[in-house]
């Protein structure tokens, strides 16, 4: 087959949120730019991840109120639930965004798409079955693919992953979920209040990486849903079934179920690229790069997943920010800078950004304040008679905010407000000069800056001040 060569300003490789954020900013700039993707168009996120994960989760949350509305007084009656109805609503949810994703869509902001795998010949040169492209600039944004343990047996029996769960017809009468991450936590929650049984295995505590006070809020929900929880179970190997064999201190268990999706992590998709022929140099994590998003070869950025900083679509699409400024107008960068929030969206939610309690103590040692405020003292939850939860406000004496956690219903939603405080440098006193509108759970976040003023606004020398300052009022 005869191969094109052609030049570009740059080359992307992977059309998920990273990689089209780029491609679309630099083409609109007027620079050539050819986008290369061997799957599908959107990545991750559009397809197997983000927008289905949240679908399913909808659906699942619309079961639960529905059984549970009778607290509010209304009695919905039997909940039946059409499986395959709802795993179409899924299909539609991809299908209706994947138009912003497309290809036609890209091609008409003057992006080249050539949907083949791409991989590297030299530091410059990218090449596939039937292009290959000499460029100024080009960017790695290929995502990342779920992990498969080294288990023993678990390659001879069928199981899930996140690329795979979304094509199910029919229910999973009990679902092993090996993971207790975010997916696996999310994705077990939603097909428990679906139907299924479900098991959620994990070596260690599940969501580790959060605040304890904070995971214990979800850990309870999960367990009221009738969620099995094995925490602190290593699988030593998998039998036919599914069967998992877990091994409990010195003593081993089996569980059986229908199926077993295993969601144990995710790591940077980087095979079949080549990057030693363009001098980039990786670690476990993905490529390495300095702040400006930049690999060992200065001609190559990475994006996203592909950067090993993170994996959030939401990052990916700041990184994509990033290195337009960088790659198009030779701006200066700094990727650690950037304040990125997470959320595991379980219900309850839980929210995060900047450090935990435990990592900011291990930073910043005695210099440090924590507030903590309550949903069950939010007058909107009380109203609607759901107070699971708190806001957490971690910050140094002098009041710069290091970290906040928010879990409860719709915390992702709220913890908008720091991220902005944080990566704009604001005070706390600009959020207790905000008027929050009444009532909503996003009042939260006025009450944890309120709080931390509290003891200053009340103690002995303030009232002191205020008696001499009344007579001349």
């Amino acid at each position: 087959m005869t191969i094109k060569i052609t030049k570009a300003d740059l080359v992307v490789i992977g059309a998920g949120s990273g990689g089209l954020s780029v491609a679309a900013g630099a083409a609109q700039l007027g620079l050539k730019v050819v986008l290369f993707e061997k799957g599908e168009m959107g990545g991750d996120c559009l397809n197997y991840g983000c927008v289905p994960s949240k679908a399913l989760i909808a659906a699942a949350g619309a079961a639960h109120e529905a059984r549970h509305a009778e607290r509010l007084g209304v009695a919905a009656g039997p909940v039946s639930v059409d499986f395959a109805k709802v795993m179409r609503h899924v299909q539609a949810a991809i299908a209706e965004i994947a138009p912003n994703d497309s290809q036609p869509r890209f091609e008409g902001f003057g992006v080249k798409v050539v949907r083949e795998a791409a991989r590297f010949e030299d530091g410059r040169t990218v090449a596939s079955h039937s292009v290959r492209v000499r460029a100024r600039k080009i960017v790695v944004a290929t995502g990342s693919r779920a992990v498969i343990p080294p288990i023993d047996g678990l390659e001879d029996v069928p199981y899930l992953t996140n690329e795979s769960i979304f094509d199910l017809t029919e229910r999973p009468a009990r679902l092993i979920v090996l993971g207790g991450g975010p997916i696996g936590v999310e994705l077990g929650q939603a097909f428990r209040r679906l139907g299924s049984e479900v098991v959620i295995v994990d070596s260690g505590t599940l969501l580790g990486r959060e605040d304890p006070a904070a995971t214990e809020v979800v850990v309870d929900q999960l367990q009221r849903d009738g969620v099995e929880i094995l925490a602190g179970y290593k699988a030593v190997r998998v039998e036919a079934g599914p069967t998992l064999v877990l091994q409990h201190r010195k003593e081993e268990i089996m569980i059986s179920g229908s199926h077993l999706l295993v969601a144990v992590g995710r790591r940077p998709s980087l095979d079949g690229l080549d990057l030693d022929r363009a001098g980039v140099s990786t670690d476990r994590d993905g490529i390495i790069t300095d702040r400006s998003l930049r690999s060992s070869n200065p001609r190559v950025f990475a994006v996203g997943d592909a950067a090993g900083r993170g994996q959030f679509t939401h990052l990916a699409g700041a990184h994509a920010a990033l290195v337009v400024r960088r790659a198009v107008f030779g701006l200066s960068i700094n990727a650690d800078a950037l304040q990125v929030p997470r959320v595991t969206y379980a219900d309850p939610e839980l929210a995060s950004i900047g450090l935990g309690e435990a990592e900011a103590r291990e930073v910043h040692g005695d210099d440090l304040r924590v507030e903590m405020f309550p949903f069950k003292d939010n007058d909107r939850a009380v109203a609607e008679d759901d107070t699971r939860g708190f806001g957490k406000l971690i910050t140094t004496r002098k009041g710069k905010v290091l970290g906040v956690t928010l879990v409860g219903r719709h915390a992702g939603d709220h913890i908008h407000l720091w991220s902005l405080v944080m990566s704009a440098g604001l005070k706390l006193s600009q959020l207790t000069g905000m008027i929050a509108p009444y009532p909503t759970r996003g009042e939260i976040n006025k009450r944890l800056a309120g709080q931390w003023y509290t003891p200053a606004l009340f103690s002995s020398r303030t009232r002191a001040l205020v008696s001499i300052l009344k007579r001349f009022a």
